[in-house]
């Protein structure tokens, strides 16, 4: 006959099996608590269910928080709101509600730097692996060092299919860095897998008509900016740099 440590003993061994931690931790706890409350088996089971449930979902936010490789954790609370350019502060109302995810449809931040750019698009993606999406943060200059890679090594179709299935992709510095011919074609076709089916966020210090010095080729410019633009968010970033003020406001202390 089993006595009570027994049974506690195979229940923290199956847990361990079965990978429940919960399980494994609380059981006996709210197997007290219960019985105080004589709640049902059911309702016991169930209370340890959810436990069990909830840490796994916190700890799948933590990864894919982490697999999206965000330079640094910026928060949408983080945001000096009434410091954003008027444009941005007009439309992130509408932005943190995620709808452009869904719809597929992309983000434009362009204006000069220090604006809240980088900011406003970690905030935002943050904000979408907390609601479960698969979110990749990456700059341009990297981004197309991986392709060139891929395309070098004969895995370029490999690293295709995996950059389409993220729900949201953050393409960042966009404009920093020129591309000869054949970069720019790679990155073109790369970002093109994406379009209409797929959220990215593009932020830039260049408006469009200067897109052309990145690109070199007038032709590819005005198709990815066709593309990218298409039923697209364009916030206009101009405004005063965040940091410049920063450093006035130290200055004058």
């Amino acid at each position: 006959m089993n006595t009570t440590q027994d049974i506690d003993n195979q229940i923290i061994t199956y847990s361990k099996e079965l990978k429940l931690p919960v399980f494994r931790q609380d059981f006996k706890e709210l197997a007290q608590e219960s019985a105080k409350t004589h709640d049902t088996y059911e309702t016991y089971l169930k209370s340890l269910m959810e436990k069990q449930y909830e840490e796994r979902l916190e700890n799948r936010k933590k990864a894919q928080i982490r697999q999206a490789c965000f330079p640094s954790k910026l928060y949408l609370s983080d945001l000096q709101r009434d410091l954003l350019p008027v444009d941005a502060k007009d439309k992130l109302p509408e932005l943190e509600r995620l709808d452009f995810i869904e719809k597929g449809q992309n983000i434009v931040l362009a204006g000069n730097p220090g604006t809240g750019k980088t900011h406003l698009a970690i905030a935002l993606g943050l904000k979408a692996c907390m609601q479960g999406y698969k979110v990749l943060f990456t700059s341009t200059h990297k981004l197309l060092t991986q392709i060139r890679e891929s395309h070098s090594q004969r895995i370029l179709r490999q690293t295709e299919l995996r950059f389409e299935k993220y729900d949201l992709v953050i393409c960042d510095e966009f404009g920093y860095v020129s591309f000869d011919k054949s970069g720019a074609e790679l990155l073109f076709n790369h970002l093109s897998l994406r379009t209409g089916r797929k959220a990215t966020i593009i932020t830039t210090n260049l408006g469009f008509d200067r897109w052309e010095e990145i690109f070199g080729d007038p032709i590819l410019t005005a198709a990815l900016v066709d593309r990218l633009t298409h039923k697209a968010h364009l916030i206009n970033m101009n405004g005063d740099s965040f940091r410049l003020r920063e450093t006035k406001q130290m200055n004058s202390k």
